[in-house]
């Protein structure tokens, strides 16, 4: 039997750490590896798999799509690619959408977005401030918007124009404003940085200053977006209109596809100005299209309000029992559990020995992305293991 973890050892650039353990298939909530373990799966490939594992709408427009025409240059048109745009577009506040390969893309796109927005339209305004701790994507403009030091820092010299202040303090954002301001970039919840939710009146309150202040107001939804916290995009219930925003992870289930969508007034591009050599390929839009309409006709964030609630109560409850868990956080599905230790680590590692993935997003926080689709009694599953987990936690020295 192939050792695949040695492989990587020898093959494989080494970028982050790894879960000790193999996938090789995967149904639903659930996963299992190469020795044919099961494991519920409650990272979802960090809120990807919104419709979970190998959903059957899913595989069948891949399937069909694949046999019909999987890429096509955009110099011609795309039936799959302007389906998935006029989905987005009737079911948003946005009226254009443009298509990449990742949230890193889209972040990048956007970025590039409001420049030339400013250039054309403030004075040649050029700054885009950002939230520490946030987190944008991996190239090398995307990185640097990021708000979290470490992501960057072997990188520099970094590209400038970049301004970060803390996340949920509107008074912090109002002092960065400068006239070379042309926009503003935010999660609505900060995910890697520990699913960090911001009061009720900050975003309200950012789009009051950026249109006080003639600058783009810019949500980062690559994680939140696609019934992730509930709504099909969570600004929907945040009371906040941005001007552009980023999608990507749950947009194709799997499947790799970002986008950036944007108002008429933010949508500067001209030819030339952008492009993108795979972005929007009918397979990825296919199947993009497949997961968005399956999520609208079935009352998806209806759906996940409902079963996030549930899952937010066994954990709260969880709390009762174990002092040590600070808060829990989140909306939809997407939570978190803090601790007032750093013990999320070991946290993550018990529980994939007893066969549930989760995520230590933080040192001293434990987070759950489970597939849009979990069902009550797995929640329950899940909650379980964490229990025994915790148990054995509150026990150790």
């Amino acid at each position: 039997m192939t050792d695949w973890r040695e492989v990587e050892s020898r093959v494989f650039m080494t970028t982050g750490h790894r879960l000790p353990v193999v996938i090789v298939r995967g149904e639903g909530t659930r996963v299992w590896d190469d020795n044919g373990k099961v494991y519920l799966d409650f990272f979802g490939g960090v809120a990807v798999t919104s419709l979970g594992h190998c959903h059957p709408v899913l595989v069948k427009a891949i399937e069909e799509q694949a046999r019909t025409l999987i890429h096509i240059s955009n110099v011609v048109y795309s039936v799959p690619q302007l389906q998935l745009a006029q989905l987005l577009v009737d079911n948003s506040c946005f009226d254009r959408v443009y298509f990449q390969n990742s949230g890193t893309e889209a972040s990048e796109a956007a970025i590039k977005l409001a420049r030339k927005w400013g250039r054309d339209h403030k004075d040649g305004a050029f700054e885009i401030i950002t939230a520490t701790d946030s987190f944008h994507g991996r190239t090398l403009a995307a990185v640097t918007a990021t708000g979290t030091g470490r992501y960057k820092e072997p990188f520099a010299p970094l590209p400038p124009g970049f301004v970060q202040v803390p996340f949920n303090d509107i008074e912090a954002l109002q002092q960065a404003t400068t006239p070379r301001t042309c926009a503003v970039m935010l999660e609505p919840i900060q995910g890697e940085a520990g699913v960090n939710v911001p009061n009720p009146s900050y975003l309200p309150a950012v789009r009051r200053w950026c249109d006080e202040n003639n600058m783009l107001l810019i949500l980062d939804e690559v994680q939140t977006g696609m019934c992730r916290t509930g709504p099909l995009f969570a600004y929907q219930a945040m009371g906040a209109e941005p001007d552009v925003i980023t999608l990507a992870k749950g947009l194709g289930g799997g499947v790799p596809i970002g986008a950036v969508m944007a108002k008429e007034k933010a949508a500067v591009f001209t030819p030339g100005d952008h492009g993108s050599t795979f972005g929007g390929n009918p397979l990825a839009t296919a199947a993009g299209y497949a997961v968005t309409k399956y999520l609208l006709d079935n009352d998806m964030p209806s759906r996940v309000e409902k079963i996030g609630a549930y899952l937010a109560g066994k954990l709260l409850a969880l709390r009762q029992r174990f002092p040590f868990i600070s808060e829990v956080r989140g909306k939809g599905l997407l939570l978190a559990m803090a601790f007032d230790r750093d013990i999320a680590q070991r946290v993550t590692a018990e529980a994939l020995q007893q066969g549930l993935i989760v995520n230590n997003v933080r040192p001293n926080a434990v987070r759950f992305a489970p597939p849009l689709t979990v069902s009550e009694a797995e929640c329950d599953e899940a909650v379980a293991v964490l229990e025994k987990v915790l148990g054995a936690a509150s026990t150790a020295k």
